[in-house]
């Protein structure tokens, strides 16, 4: 995608989405985001005053941009129309699987971000737990109403985060381990209801 043509604030905000997610956020100066952007360091800090205030910026960005993608692709696999069979909970595999096979995939840009930069910018931790608080919300629209919803569905998101993990840590082989993995997890998860 051409974002030459766009507003400087979203020329900065999606080349540092780019940058942050594939290099990591302290390996990334905001000399090489200003260079990377086209722009010039006055616009740079016209929109974002501080390197932290970019970091907030990136993750709300990613947030939208991940569950919007996490939501399609549940529903391109019919997630929903699997609820009554009690089978929709499987399907985070296959989603998993998808994602792990992305050219660009570095894992979660949420865990990442928390063990990179932890408590040093203000307000990362909140934005990446409000993520992963969505995100269980999701898998637990996956699960037929019940006592044990919530506790099912944290169980998924914890067993997706991990997956998640070990497919960061290694190549193919070991991403397809991880769905693997996560494939017996959410089963026996559906075996408990």
């Amino acid at each position: 995608m051409d974002i030459s043509a766009l507003p400087a604030r979203e020329r900065i905000l999606l080349t540092a989405h780019e940058l942050f997610y594939a290099d990591g956020i302290r390996a990334t100066g905001i000399d090489r985001v200003i260079a990377a952007s086209g722009v010039t360091k006055v616009t740079f800090y016209r929109h974002f005053p501080s390197k932290d205030d970019l970091v907030r910026a990136f993750l709300d960005h990613r947030h939208g941009v991940w569950m919007a993608w996490f939501v399609d692709a549940l529903g391109r696999r019919d997630a929903q129309q699997r609820i009554a069979q009690g089978q929709a909970l499987p399907v985070l595999a296959d989603v998993m699987a998808e994602w792990f096979t992305d050219p660009v995939f570095r894992g979660c840009a949420f865990i990442n971000s928390v063990v990179e930069v932890g408590a040093s910018v203000a307000g990362a931790a909140d934005i990446a737990r409000e993520h992963k608080r969505e995100m269980v919300e999701v898998i637990a629209g996956l699960l037929p109403d019940g006592p044990q919803r919530m506790a099912i569905a944290q169980a998924a998101a914890l067993g997706v985060d991990g997956a998640i993990v070990k497919a960061q840590m290694g190549d193919a082989a070991l991403a397809r381990e991880a769905v693997d993995d996560l494939r017996r997890l959410l089963d026996a998860l559906v075996a408990l209801r």
